[in-house]
């Protein structure tokens, strides 16, 4: 069986071998591939291995040994799953291994928005503090979570682990999610609908899938309800946020904060609109790359193409 790596170097920079895998048949890592580059490298393959390149209905229209296509994420919308599943070609994803460590890294986030520590630290390091009149000084606020309202969009797996962890900070939770009706509580999780999350969180934190009906979920309206004291925080995609809308709420000061790991376009362009904005903090989209993350990837994306080997597929999308 040939396996081709088209976009290896996220996942296995150098502490991640590839050995599971290759153990499954012959093994061609490329660290990155573009698009035009897919049929070349590709043609020949069984199974690719994909993160970021996209595989669509006319590659697969020229791919006429291609068997499987293995996705080294969460989310798929990289491969045109119809049109593969049109030619028999099983796409399969790896839903659960950043689970902890996106959770983690949403409050890494919303930490430094409530107290600035590397704002802080650098100015200690410039010598503020040696210069400083008092034995201490803030430079911004210093905002308490306990008894704030944490509003998170999506109730999925991550969204499951993030809710406990603003419960520890003694924070309650409000979530608007498709599959729960507004109005019943799980626990001390209480279910509303999207206007009212909005309107009532303090913080409002993303985890839902970006599909075509959350595509600019985060838009002029639904920012003209969030509070002026309230934060934005988004480790999901980058696309559930209309940016100029945000930008504009940022440096209006309808929106006391925001910090994204992600945005529309990656890597992010010049004039995006984000990196002029008040109040945002901005992190290369690294949420999921934890090596104890990366290793679970690595290790579940192996279980896939041993079990399509069986015969017995596992993770299918499509």
């Amino acid at each position: 069986m040939r396996i081709v790596v088209l976009d290896g170097h996220t996942m296995n920079p150098g502490d991640n071998p590839w050995d599971e895998i290759a153990a499954l048949g012959e093994l061609t890592v490329y660290e990155r591939s573009t698009h035009g580059q897919l049929i070349e490298r590709t043609g020949e393959a069984d199974v690719i291995i994909t993160n970021k390149v996209p595989v669509t209905a006319a590659d697969l229209d020229r791919l006429g040994n291609l068997k499987m296509i293995a996705v080294t994420a969460t989310g798929y919308n990289v491969v045109d799953v119809e049109a593969a599943r049109a030619r028999g070609i099983p796409v399969c994803n790896v839903p659960v291994y950043a689970t902890q460590g996106v959770a983690q890294f949403t409050f890494a986030l919303l930490l430094e928005l409530c107290h600035h520590v590397g704002r802080h630290d650098a100015s200690v390091k410039r010598g503020a503090w040696t210069a400083c009149t008092d034995f201490c000084y803030w430079e911004t606020s210093q905002i308490e979570l306990a008894g704030r309202v944490m509003g998170l969009v999506g109730y999925g797996r991550i969204g499951r682990q993030v809710a406990p962890i603003a419960r520890a900070f003694g924070m309650q939770v409000i979530v608007c999610d498709p599959c729960r009706k507004p109005g019943i509580a799980e626990g001390e999780v209480r279910f509303v609908d999207m206007p009212t999350l909005f309107s009532q969180a303090d913080v409002v934190s993303l985890h839902c899938p970006q599909t075509s009906e959350t595509a600019g979920l985060v838009n002029a309206d639904r920012l003209s309800l969030m509070k002026p004291t309230a934060f934005l925080i988004n480790t999901a995609r980058g696309g559930l946020v209309v940016e100029r809308d945000l930008a504009d709420a940022l440096n209006e000061g309808r929106l006391a904060g925001a910090a994204v790991d992600v945005v529309a376009v990656e890597p992010i362009r010049a004039d995006n609109p984000l990196l002029t904005a008040k109040n945002i903090i901005i992190t290369p989209h690294m949420a999921w790359a934890g090596l104890a993350a990366r290793k679970r990837l690595m290790a579940i994306t192996a279980e896939n193409i041993r079990a399509f080997q069986r015969e017995k597929p596992v993770n299918v999308v499509n």
